[in-house]
């Protein structure tokens, strides 16, 4: 009887001793960092010298998390960024520690004590982390789970991080790790009821944007998203800015962070054709090899983009192309030249002013005059033409060894098919149809003008 006492009165007891008072004050959080920060990120980056390095200085940094491994798409890694908005610098933290969206989801604000971590780099990219050795190399990895709170703190101070709007010409390595966003992005045509990735394996996905500029989307085989279907439609696009050396890509915490609820961009037309364009003159000067030159003009009246025209070399009777000039970057005003040199020190040397291209050695500007030229344009298709393909030019009516070939003043439009009656021809021959005249560089010549 006594014991049965006895134990009733440990009950009482026990739970009286849980009822919560609710005017009790719970404890509060630690907020208050162990470590203040002293330094910054270039400053930190600046420690590497070539190979992975043990930090042994008293050094700490603070930044804003972007990344987020909720939905599986972040492994063992912890992007950070050094201000909540309009970041100037971002890096990265290796730890062996899983779901980390649960202490350290975006927007916190984390302290890192840099002292005992090592820093390295891996394709041009800065990292901070634990080490491993492998083949007797020493590489930055995972910081050990148990070795995480000794070098980072998470604040209690946590704030909506807000990304930073760029265009796809505003990317460069400081941007690397920092939460980015870009409007009016769409997928490729070609990938429409494609998924993000397949199973277990990381696929990239192009991005375009209006202007049909690039950027690729990596998305792990293993994130939860990997099997949806990618949206048809156009908008916005948020995630974390990353690379390889100068390959730049976008990956996202979730597929929250797409929001393509537009309609597609309009079709970009990029490339174009133009009979407007062509040769007017051929230079293979017989006092300077050097000094050889191609001149063009353009006679439209609107600007015309040379995306993806060139101009191409059959040497002597070859009949495949011996030798190329990509045009892609130039963009022409009406009624202007185009002069493309084989060598252009050489070149604004003997004429006085600076070509407009430099082709090199063995290109269709360096061609010694027995050779076949045509002027090709975006879509293939042959525009002007100088020369036979498979006939060599020597002894012919296209023959400019040691002189020049001048097209005819008169001569207002582009010829696919070669027409010695559109062309002034001077060598060292005379062979019929030319005239047997060398020519030296520079009076014998005259680049940018039309006679």
């Amino acid at each position: 009887m006594h014991q049965k006492l006895l134990c009733l009165g440990f009950l009482v007891l026990f739970f009286l001793g849980c009822v919560v008072d609710k005017d009790f004050d719970a404890p509060e959080q630690n907020c208050l960092a162990p470590w203040k920060p002293n330094t910054t990120y270039e400053a930190v980056k600046g420690l590497y010298k070539g190979e992975t390095v043990q930090i042994l200085q008293d050094l700490v940094i603070e930044g804003y998390v972007t990344s987020s491994d909720q939905a599986g798409n972040f492994f063992s890694v912890l992007h950070f960024q050094d201000k909540l908005e309009n970041p100037t610098d971002g890096m990265q933290l290796q730890l062996d520690v899983r779901a980390t969206h649960l202490r350290y989801p975006p927007g916190s604000k984390i302290t890192i004590n840099l002292y005992g971590l090592y820093l390295g780099q891996s394709k041009g990219v800065y990292t901070l982390g634990g080490t491993f050795v492998a083949f007797g190399a020493t590489s930055v990895g995972r910081l050990p789970a148990l070795k995480v709170p000794e070098h980072l703190f998470v604040s209690c101070e946590q704030g909506a991080i807000i990304p930073n709007k760029l265009g796809l010409k505003d990317i460069d390595s400081t941007k690397t790790n920092t939460l980015v966003q870009f409007e009016n992005m769409e997928f490729d045509a070609t990938l429409i009821d494609s998924t993000y990735a397949q199973p277990q394996v990381a696929v990239d996905r192009m991005l375009l944007n209006c202007q049909d500029e690039t950027l690729v989307l990596k998305t792990s085989g293993f994130s939860d998203f990997s099997s949806a279907i990618l949206p048809a439609g156009s908008g916005t696009i948020t995630g974390v800015l990353l690379r390889e050396r100068n390959d730049y890509f976008l990956v996202l915490r979730d597929t929250l962070d797409v929001q393509f609820t537009q309609e597609r961009c309009a079709a970009v037309i990029t490339e174009f054709t133009s009979d407007a364009l062509f040769f007017t003159e051929l230079a293979d000067p017989n006092n300077n090899a050097d000094a050889r030159f191609i001149e063009l003009y353009y006679a439209g009246n609107e600007n015309l983009s040379l995306n993806k025209w060139s101009i191409q070399r059959y040497t002597n009777a070859n009949t495949e192309v011996s030798s190329v000039i990509d045009l892609s970057e130039i963009v022409l005003e009406p009624n202007t030249f185009l002069i493309i040199a084989k060598n252009a020190s050489e070149f604004e040397r003997v004429y006085g002013f600076s070509p407009d291209m430099e082709a090199g050695s063995n290109s269709p500007a360096d061609s010694n005059g027995d050779d076949n030229l045509f002027l090709v344009d975006a879509f293939g298709t042959v525009i002007d033409a100088f020369g036979i393909i498979g006939e060599d030019g020597t002894g012919t009516n296209h023959e400019f060894e040691d002189g020049k070939a001048i097209r005819n003043s008169n001569i207002t439009k582009a010829n696919p098919i070669f027409s010695s009656e559109e062309w002034q021809v001077f060598n060292d021959s005379g062979s019929p149809g030319t005239v047997n005249s060398p020519q030296n560089a520079p009076e014998d010549f005259s680049p940018s003008q039309r006679d």
